[in-house]
């Protein structure tokens, strides 16, 4: 099991921020830093600072994934016609992942990457076990028939903390999504605010 797993708490502290809106967040009890130091007071960030916190809360929205792939995604971002955060926002919310994720298949980004590692997953009727496949516009993501019963599955589907936004349509009955378009930024329910155009900014530099 990836270490990054078990980081969501501490990516929460360090932030200062319950990034994802989760009741259990350490966040909803202490808002300030960890360690011994966590309660002193901050100094003024710097423009350089701002932009990497704003990178580091957008990559480890997404369970953390790791520099090289984020900036492999950034890259591709700016490739792509139009706005460079918009387009890194369309790009991080077609991963597959991220998908699962959102059609509340599972509690947590962190499970939605395993489980999707795990072979619980098909697209157009055929398993795909890799997170980081993109979907596109038209794509059925379905949870397997055997796999549908199964806890995780059914808790994540009736959980009220969050709802599936309108540009995936779910059937819970059947266990299935269809991602009808790739969304912008205001179409994306994060619990905070993200800001991808200092992320472009940070890598720009």
């Amino acid at each position: 099991m990836s270490k990054r797993l078990a980081s969501k708490h501490k990516i929460d502290r360090r932030m200062g921020q319950n990034i994802w809106g989760r009741p259990k967040s350490p966040v909803n009890r202490r808002e300030y830093g960890p360690g011994q130091h966590g309660q002193r007071r901050k100094g003024k960030i710097s423009d350089f600072g701002t932009q990497l916190r704003a990178k580091q809360k957008l990559k480890g929205y997404y369970g953390n994934i790791t520099e090289k792939q984020f900036v492999k995604i950034y890259k591709e971002a700016i490739r792509l016609k139009g706005d460079s955060a918009e387009n890194l926002i369309g790009l991080l919310e077609r991963r597959l992942d991220a998908v699962v994720y959102r059609a509340k298949f599972v509690p947590t980004v962190f499970a939605a990457r395993q489980f999707v590692n795990h072979g619980h997953v098909k697209v157009n009727g055929r398993r795909v076990n890799i997170p980081s496949y993109r979907v596109r516009p038209g794509d059925v993501i379905e949870v397997k028939e055997a796999s549908k019963q199964l806890e995780i599955v059914v808790v994540a589907s009736q959980l009220a903390e969050r709802d599936v936004p309108d540009y995936i349509d779910v059937d819970h009955g059947k266990m299935t999504a269809t991602y009808t378009r790739v969304p912008t930024l205001s179409d994306v329910p994060y619990p905070v605010q993200m800001e991808p155009n200092l992320v472009v900014e940070f890598y720009s530099r």
